[in-house]
């Protein structure tokens, strides 16, 4: 079949389809609010569902401070009947997973994460009000120690998410936060509260709403060197950490599939 042919098409059946998606277009609208009213086959049991993940482009932040996306138009609708973009993308931008690849040898690409522990209980430890005071703040074993007193033991499965506000700046230099020699200080978890877990939960991600899984000033990333060769993960620059409850929120983690990779940018949301 002829290219033209093709084209044509295309166009055909996308114009015999307008009626139906301006028909669907409330819903449309509706699916873009980053809480949203919980489908009816989840009505039973789940309030709401709470989209924890940024919208990013080539200006969100990066740890390296360079664009972590470009996005080439190859085909539009006015010339093609399709729209269509390459991508070049660096796998640690936006809301995304850090696989234990990322920080081992021989740990778990993002491909093998198990599907199993990419549906997980939500436990959020609330740092916010210290980290407005501190952006070196970190989550300590006391932080892990006070949350299970108040709501009990960390469920199996679980990923542990750092609250500390930070994601209300990703649209401004301090998210980075980067002082006059370059170092960046923001907040993150610390490595005796990454060993905790490790040794006394069966928690399998913890996730930050800032940059990095360790604090900004560190030098050596010891957080992560703890954490991820477990073939445990990690989720960077969470959002809407503030809308979810300490507990009982349930947190679905739509990591990429690219063989071999060492992490890259997830769709997260919370059954609340």
């Amino acid at each position: 079949m002829c290219d033209v042919c093709v084209m044509n098409a295309v166009k055909d059946r996308m114009i015999s389809r307008r009626s139906f998606f301006r028909g669907g277009a409330a819903m449309a609208a509706g699916s873009a609010l980053s809480v949203a009213a919980a489908p009816p086959a989840l009505a039973a049991g789940v309030g709401e569902v709470v989209d924890m993940s940024h919208v990013y482009d080539a200006a969100f932040p990066t740890y390296f401070g360079e664009p972590g996306i470009e996005a080439n138009q190859a085909f539009n609708f006015k010339e093609h009947g399709f729209n269509l973009f390459n991508l070049a993308v660096n796998e640690h931008t936006g809301t995304h997973v850090d696989a234990p690849l990322h920080f081992s040898a021989d740990g778990q690409s993002v491909d093998e994460i198990p599907v199993s522990n990419l549906v997980c209980p939500l436990c959020v430890i609330d740092i916010a009000a210290r980290a407005a005071e501190d952006p070196d703040a970190q989550v300590t074993p006391d932080d892990l120690k006070a949350w299970i007193d108040v709501h009990g033991p960390i469920p199996d499965g679980a990923c542990v998410a750092m609250h500390s506000g930070w994601g209300a700046k990703t649209g401004s230099a301090e998210f980075r936060n980067a002082d006059g020699e370059g170092k960046m200080h923001f907040p993150g978890f610390h490595v005796e509260a990454a060993q905790m877990l490790i040794d006394e939960t069966g928690a399998v991600a913890i996730g930050v709403d800032s940059l990095s899984l360790d604090h900004g000033p560190s030098g050596d990333f010891a957080t992560h060197y703890a954490w991820l060769p477990t073939n445990r993960y990690g989720i960077e620059n969470l959002a809407n950490l503030d809308k979810v409850p300490a507990t009982g929120a349930t947190l679905v983690v739509g990591a990429p599939t690219h063989r071999g990779g060492s992490g890259g940018p997830a769709r997260i949301f919370a059954l609340v």
